[in-house]
């Protein structure tokens, strides 16, 4: 199957899988498992951190993050579209009692820092405690630009509130703007990083910050049943999604491109196709059911999913020659509606 419902769908590596096999464990709640220390002290080392925490998952990271920062009864400022205000459950208001203060994003991904500003609440005991700033990058696709991380990183400094980054494709963002990941994770206190994702790990993601911020996520993960015992093997895995899969990223963004302009090319489609990093966007036509879609490409060993507007989203599973058939049946298929 040519599967692009998603990139968290990746398969691991031979490499990853070879590696998995001949891991050195230990016991992580006691800290004294090998691979993952080593993956710690990389990934630390690698995004410009003092210390990072293996994480069962960017759900999970994300939410240490959130807890971290906040209290009871405290305010975390992001987007209406941010992964962990929209598709995470609900899970800082349910398990931290963090409210969450969504603004709208922008076009390009951003959130207007005016309102940012105009959203920080006063200190007055009717209103909760604003301490966070979330950003995410990318999101939908889009790369935030490098000057608005620093202005963002300015404003919170400057209202005296955290800043944190839900970088579960932070190496996408990397990749497409040529730097280093640890370029975009200078402006932030914490940063996320989901490795099962583009980078191809089975599971995992890590949480990254000064000493005491990991020290106060590893028990708050340790308290949500994030402690996990011989976990090198996942670790072993995450460590080469790290140093070999960052750069290879660059082919998923070419791949996306070309599925683009392929759609481009279908009168249904033209005018309202998108291409963000490693994923493509369309509106389809208003008339068509987007389940018979779905199905057709099915048939044909095209995994997709669709609403009104279509996501497809290249990965390390997908080559070229699979653009190339994915673009041909999307154009058969509506050469075959009734016009």
């Amino acid at each position: 199957m040519i599967d692009l419902r998603s990139d968290t769908v990746t398969q691991p590596t031979s490499d990853m899988r070879k590696a998995m096999a001949a891991a050195e464990v230990g016991d992580d709640v006691y800290g004294d498992d090998p691979s993952v220390n080593r993956l710690q002290h990389l990934a630390a080392e690698m995004l410009g951190f003092e210390d990072a925490l293996f994480t069962s998952s960017g759900t999970q990271a994300n939410l240490l993050a959130l807890m971290s920062h906040c209290g009871r009864g405290d305010e975390y400022i992001c987007g209406q579209q941010a992964h962990n205000y929209k598709f995470e459950a609900g899970g800082a208001a349910v398990l931290g009692s963090i409210q969450p203060q969504p603004l709208a994003n922008q076009a390009d991904g951003t959130i207007a820092l005016t309102e940012v500003v105009a959203a920080i609440k006063p200190d007055d005991i009717h209103f909760a405690r604003t301490k966070l700033l979330s950003l995410e990058n990318t999101i939908g696709g889009k790369v935030l630009p490098q000057h608005y991380l620093a202005e963002a990183q300015q404003l919170a400094f400057y209202h005296g509130l955290k800043i944190h980054l839900d970088g579960a494709r932070i190496a996408n963002a990397a990749v497409a703007q040529g730097l280093k990941i640890a370029d975009i994770a200078q402006h932030f206190d914490s940063v996320s990083v989901c490795l099962s994702k583009g980078l191809c790990a089975p599971v995992g993601s890590l949480l990254l910050g000064d000493e005491h911020f990991i020290a106060r996520a590893r028990r708050w993960r340790k308290m949500l049943g994030g402690g996990m015992r011989q976990v090198g093997i996942l670790a072993a895995a995450a460590e080469i999604a790290l140093t070999q899969q960052v750069e290879r990223l660059a082919d998923d963004h070419a791949n996306a491109q070309t599925l683009a302009a392929g759609l481009a090319q279908i009168d249904e489609l033209a005018g309202s196709v998108e291409v963000h990093t490693n994923m493509v966007f369309a509106n389809l036509p208003a008339a068509l059911v987007p389940q018979l879609l779905v199905e057709t490409l099915a048939e044909q060993g095209i995994r997709i999913s669709a609403a009104k507007r279509l996501r497809l989203v290249t990965h390390n599973d997908v080559t070229a020659a699979d653009v190339t058939k994915v673009i041909a049946a999307v154009k058969q298929f509506f050469a075959a509606q009734p016009k």
